[in-house]
């Protein structure tokens, strides 16, 4: 153990000077309060150590203790429904232990030692087993089977294994390894952060992740495993789109970290998720849900560290073979985390201040996100979806964590603050924003959903393109100036932007669209624009069609319940057939 004493203090980042026996990334305890920290560059015997927590009052002299370990996390039985910091401090135990205010100095263990969980083995005595291999399982929640798992490294027999009630630390197996060695398993293991978790192989992102936001899944599909940042400015809806997906997307556990957010917004997440039903079980989101809270006030350092604890809590659950979504709100804080670091150790800086390794330590967050085959002899799939949320300064996506978070996720879901003002919600703009998954995800919409699926949100997205450039004609000439058919393209898109990209995350009803329902619903505003263009042919008068009574049908088709969907699709067909059919006969009177 390296032991040194401090030189100088600059904010969060103490200099230590005698650590020479000490390694990058050791996890260290600084002065006598015994700070928590991390060493981050070595330079001979001095070391520069980001300390986690607030360095008011430290001085040259104090003591410095290395760890000899790595940041790391806690990983077992008690992370759902729980609440940590930055650096995997349980905010519910610590208040519960000081009070309120987040005291420096205080050690708590993240996972409880001393509650009691039932161990059920699902292997026997004399088992062969492998790093990966589930040995038992714990009822963590009533929504989350926990699977205990071999860690990295072990491979052996089973020596001994017994059902009961353990609490984390003690053993609950005995493996004899090849050497002839016994190596005793508890219900928790540790994991450094900075390390991705290993897996067997890598699958292609063919799987949507279906989120039943229709925006989203219709025209901007994420695969299961996928990567996607939702970058938008003050007010157009980053937190609430992080929730929909949280509540509807199909993922097992879903991990939230609030990285460097405003207190009064994470305070919000704290009071909304525990309320949130979800609605496969009708329990609370909170039972499948870990919540990592950093807010803009807790020291930055502890920041850089959030994203990292989240990802690698992901990583476990995804190694049990569940599908794990994880919001990150916002990428752009932990970036400024970086860069204040970055400049307290007098690097040379890159664009607007950042480090030059902004894009490389982005990439490494994202990266780590995926569809695998994990470690183990069964090899279980299991998925992490990484949706980082970013916060450029005033809107402005030219700024460099923007576009170095865009050279590296394929799903960009652009917000847009004029559609926010207009009370379009999700205010995602659909002339500026792409998904790379499209591509990859069609065969299974095809297959899964209806063989029309791609052909339709191809279409769609052309009237919307078309429209953009018939308003600039509007714009500068008037809408008499429009042909006939250009006008019912308008139409058509507007019934687009209004009756199915429009979403009401509120409605009981509209929050959630499956995806049969979607179809229906990108076939309907088609079905209107393709009866509109013939009614065209036959003579009928824009205006006419323009105003068809059944066009309110179709507006209000989306608070129609799954299971009238059919009667009602059939209705509206009948009702628009028999409406141009009306039209055509009374102008073919006319003439």
């Amino acid at each position: 153990m390296s032991k040194g004493t401090i030189k100088k203090v600059a904010g969060p980042l103490v200099i230590a000077e005698g650590m020479r026996d000490a390694n990058m990334f050791d996890v260290v305890r600084v002065s006598g309060q015994r700070l928590i920290g991390e060493i981050i560059e070595i330079h001979g015997d001095e070391a520069s150590i980001q300390v986690y927590e607030e360095t008011s009052g430290l001085g040259p002299g104090e003591p410095v203790e290395s760890t000899g370990v790595p940041m790391s996390v806690e990983l077992g039985p008690g992370l759902i429904s729980n609440i940590y910091d930055g650096i995997q401090r349980p905010l519910e135990e610590i208040r519960a232990k000081i009070g309120n205010s987040l005291a420096r100095g205080v050690e708590v263990p993240s996972l409880d030692r001393e509650k009691k969980w039932h161990f059920t083995p699902v292997v026997r005595q004399g088992d062969a087993i492998v790093a990966g291999d589930v040995i038992g399982t714990v009822q963590e929640t009533e929504i989350v089977l926990h699977k205990i798992m071999v860690p990295v490294g072990v491979v052996g027999t089973i020596k001994s294994i017994e059902e009961g009630d353990y609490n984390i630390t003690e053993t609950v197996a005995v493996i004899e390894t090849a050497n002839g060695t016994e190596q005793p398993l508890t219900l928790m293991q540790r994991w450094p952060v900075r390390r991705g978790r290993p897996y067997k192989e890598k699958l292609s992102p063919d799987m949507p992740l279906v989120t039943g936001q229709r925006v989203i899944d219709a025209l901007f599909p994420i695969a299961k495993g996928g990567v996607a940042a939702v970058p938008g400015p003050f007010g157009s809806g980053k937190t609430v789109i992080q929730h929909q997906l949280a509540k509807w997307a199909e993922a097992d556990i879903v991990v939230y970290i609030g990285c460097g957010e405003r207190g009064n917004e994470m305070t919000d997440v704290l009071n909304e998720f525990p309320e949130l039903k979800d609605p496969k079980t009708g329990r609370s989101l909170m039972e499948r849900t870990v919540l990592i809270a950093n807010t803009s006030d807790m020291p930055v350092a502890a920041r850089e560290a959030s994203i990292y604890t989240g990802i690698t809590i992901a990583e476990y659950f995804r190694d049990m073979g569940y599908s794990v979504a994880l919001m990150a709100d916002s990428t752009s804080r932990w970036a400024e985390a970086l860069r204040e670091m970055s400049g307290r150790l007098e690097e040379m800086p890159g664009e607007e201040g950042y480090p030059a390794y902004l894009g490389s330590r982005l990439a490494q967050f994202y990266e780590r996100a995926g569809r695998v085959i994990t470690l183990g002899s069964e090899g279980r799939e299991g998925s992490l979806s990484a949706i980082g949320a970013v916060s450029p300064p005033g809107g402005d996506i030219s700024e460099p964590v923007s576009q170095a978070t865009l050279r590296i996720v394929k799903v960009f879901w652009s917000l847009d603050a004029q559609l926010a003002y207009q009370r379009h919600f999700p205010a995602i703009n659909w002339l500026t924003s792409y998904s790379l998954y499209t591509d990859t995800t069609e065969k299974w919409f095809n297959e899964n959903v209806a063989a029309e699926w791609s052909s339709l949100r191809q279409r769609m997205m052309l009237l919307l393109q078309e429209e953009s450039e018939l308003q600039e004609i509007v714009q500068l000439v008037g809408m008499d100036a429009l042909s006939a058919p250009d006008r019912i393209k308008l139409e058509a898109a507007r019934s687009i932007r209004e009756d199915f990209l429009h979403q009401n995350s509120f409605h009981d009803v509209d929050t959630y669209t499956p995806l049969p329902k979607q179809f229906t619903m990108m076939k309907l505003v088609l079905d209107y624009y393709d009866a509109a263009v013939g009614g065209l042919s036959k003579g009928i008068p824009v205006d006419s069609l323009v105003n068809l009574p059944v066009r309110e049908q179709i507006g209000r088709f989306k608070y129609i319940l799954p299971d009238q969907i059919g009667p009602e699709y059939e209705s509206i067909q009948r009702e628009l057939a028999s409406e141009i059919a009306e039209l055509a006969a009374k102008q073919k009177e006319e003439f």
